[in-house]
């Protein structure tokens, strides 16, 4: 396994490669049978050798961007059936913007037939080779066996999560923290020389014991999965400086500089806009569609909190019944909940329920990225057990955000609040671009739409208390 180690990168990228060139191929096909001959018939300029290599190598850059954007590269890190919807979704964004761009060049829009066939082709190429491809990464590389090293809370969570990609992950050993970290290091050393484990989880351990751990690791050169605590995420965006010859870091007391919330309010107000319009059709149809079901209100309006923990009211059509709190308990959507109607199951589903929201960044009570917007009372609730989570509100809420992306709708607060952090941290304007072109994908991704389980309780007190009580 750690002699394989150093060839996994190059065997990954073989794989992926030659995946996208299979993708190149049939395109180049397409192009010298049917696309330069329309182009060269609409316009009556011939296309040559050279042109021939720009259009291809174009629509090579094109495929490779987005598809290293999107996860269709990433064989082995993700499910299989993820890594095929990545490539498969970067395959249509791909082909639909060099659709656009050969309808510019033959100034008319072109003969979508071909393309589709053309698309069609490499679907079903990637449903083969994809599969394929992780036959043979399975075949090569087995699960890596690790040692998990928890403290006090219960591990049946992570245990769970891991278990779920039993293709590259194995468990084999769990210890606490209580085993003393002496015994545990040595433990460490000694499954690792015997090739028992080939990684350490640190999960959930106090600071000493995990700093002891992480440095003797370090040391033997072992691999770690660490679970970072909330003052390692507020970390990741700190600025390195030099005081003399002793390094500082520095962690500045606003999270965005002016520049960037400039930048950033322009981007929300130019795309805002663009969305209004163009999806001013939709809006309606689902509207009367609402309005006919039960008669009830189009909209639902809920108070919320945005940046410094300012309320407003925040727009969505509506998706559940209308006397779904008829008790006035604020609650999540479980799975299957029956306060949904059928209408609203749909709109949820395909994320329209959402749309009303851009009159909310249009007015600059919210942001296209940022930390999702929570009710105030469930705020409350939280903070009475982890006071961190206010850190959430130090930008703007948003439609979508990093906790979106990478997690799910039933992701635990306190990862939710670490993913959040993660965003204000690493904040750039070319990560606001990344992540409203992740969001397009998990639009259609069905994990990331997941109500909680029935039993999972809204406040991360009772949620608490419970795991106590089991």
């Amino acid at each position: 396994m750690r002699k394989l180690e150093t060839y996994k990168r190059i065997i990954l990228l073989l794989l992926s490669g030659f995946g996208i060139l299979i993708h190149v191929s049939l395109f180049y096909y397409f192009w010298k049978t049917n696309f330069s001959l329309s182009i060269t018939a609409a316009t009556s300029v011939p296309y040559y050798y050279r042109a021939d290599l720009l259009e291809v190598g174009f629509y090579f850059l094109i495929l490779c961007f987005l598809s290293k954007m999107y996860g269709g590269m990433r064989i082995g890190y993700l499910k299989n059936a993820e890594v095929i919807f990545s490539q498969i979704f970067a395959i249509l964004a791909a082909n639909f913007l060099i659709y656009a761009e050969l309808s510019l060049m033959a100034k008319e829009l072109f003969v979508i037939k071909m393309f589709i066939i053309m698309t069609l082709g490499q679907i079903v190429a990637t449903l083969i080779w994809n599969n394929v491809a992780y036959w043979i990464y399975k075949s090569i590389f087995r699960p890596r066996k690790m040692l998990l090293i928890h403290g006090e809370r219960p591990i049946k969570g992570i245990l769970e999560k891991f278990s779920s990609r039993k293709d590259k992950y194995d468990i084999v050993k769990c210890l606490p923290i209580s085993t003393g970290t002496e015994k545990l290091m040595e433990e460490i050393g000694t499954g690792y020389e015997k090739d028992e484990y080939h990684a350490v989880v640190i999960w959930d351990v106090p600071t000493q014991d995990r700093n002891k751990l992480l440095k003797y690791c370090y040391a033997k050169s072992i691999r770690v999965y660490l679970m970072p605590k909330i003052t390692d995420v507020i970390v990741l965006g700190a600025e390195e400086l030099h005081l003399f010859d002793t390094p500082i870091l520095l962690t500045r007391e606003y999270s965005l500089t002016m520049e960037q919330r400039f930048v950033k309010r322009l981007i929300d107000i130019v795309c805002s806009g663009i969305l209004v319009v163009l999806s001013s059709p939709i809006m309606l149809i689902t509207a009367i569609a609402i309005k006919l079901y039960d008669g009830g209100p189009v909209l639902y309006k809920q108070v919320r909190c945005t940046q410094d923990q300012r309320e407003f009211k925040i727009m969505k059509f509506r998706s559940m019944r209308t006397d779904a709190e008829k008790d006035g308990v604020a609650r999540l959507a479980t799975k299957n909940d029956d306060r949904i109607t059928p209408i609203g199951k749909f709109i949820r589903k395909v994320r329209i329920d959402e749309l009303p929201q851009l009159i909310n960044i249009l007015k600059g009570d919210m942001s296209f990225i940022g930390p999702r917007p929570e009710r105030p009372e469930i705020i409350a609730q939280y903070m009475e057990v982890m006071p961190e989570f206010a850190f959430r509100t130090k930008v703007k809420a948003g439609l979508a955000g990093y906790a979106q992306v990478y997690g799910k709708y039933n992701t635990t607060p306190y990862d939710k609040l670490k993913l959040d952090l993660t965003y204000i941290e690493k904040y750039s304007v070319w990560l606001d671009i990344q992540l409203m072109l992740l969001t397009l994908k998990i639009l259609f991704w069905p994990d990331s739409t997941e109500g909680v389980e029935s039993e999972q309780i809204t406040a991360l007190k009772e949620e608490m208390k419970k795991t106590n009580e089991e």
